[in-house]
């Protein structure tokens, strides 16, 4: 078996640089050098406007953006001054004027809001109709099937509610059971148990909702 020392004897040494080569390193280092450096300043030369051109749309597209975030963030953080000092002051007019200045789920919130204050039916029906939120217009829809109910028939009670005849919305239980005291009020027992009986037999039914729907049967 050869032994450590006699392996290391059989590998190469490296080969010692001499005094020449390593000047001739250092001169190939040193061209190379001036090279790229005349390269790079060629390059810039030619090309310096196109750089800076580039740079300054980079740096006018970074500060857009800083100063639209800037913005809105400041937008949104009045906004909400606004509807806290409106609900503070249970004042119906500033938040329904905070709905026109507004959009998306604060405008319907804010809309809603001056409503309950101030009971004016036309605000809802603005929401029912031009809410920016569909769970909005639904819960109009809501209020508003509680408030003209009387005057529809059974048919028309249920079609103004369709909207909510699906799991998705929030308020399909509760719509659901809006229609069956309307059948019940028409005096179509059947059909109203038929929407009790599901609602009942629902796992995911509200337990408020599902005992209300048992009181009716």
């Amino acid at each position: 078996m050869t032994s450590i020392l006699e392996r290391n004897k059989n590998l190469k040494q490296p080969v010692k640089k001499t005094r020449a080569e390593y000047a001739e390193d250092a001169l190939y280092r040193e061209v190379w050098e001036d090279v790229n450096n005349e390269k790079t300043q060629q390059f810039l030369k030619k090309y310096w406007r196109h750089i800076v051109g580039a740079t300054v749309a980079i740096m006018i597209v970074v500060c857009g953006i800083q100063f639209v975030k800037q913005r809105r963030f400041a937008a949104k953080m009045a906004t909400a001054q606004i509807y806290e000092t409106a609900i503070a002051n249970v004042d119906a007019g500033a938040l329904a004027n905070l709905a026109k200045n507004s959009d998306g789920a604060t405008a319907d919130l804010a809309l809603f809001q001056s409503y309950l204050i101030d009971g004016d039916v036309k605000k809802l029906e603005n929401l029912a109709q031009n809410g920016h939120t569909r769970d909005y217009r639904d819960l109009a829809r809501l209020h508003l099937a509680s408030v003209n109910g009387d005057k529809m028939s059974v048919a028309e009670f249920e079609k103004y509610l369709s909207s909510m005849d699906t799991k998705k919305s929030p308020f399909y239980y509760t719509s659901r059971l809006m229609v069956a005291e309307k059948y019940l009020a028409d005096g179509n027992k059947d059909a109203a148990d038929a929407i009790l009986d599901t609602i009942i037999k629902d796992s995911d039914a509200p337990r408020s909702v599902s005992a209300h729907a048992q009181m009716l049967k």
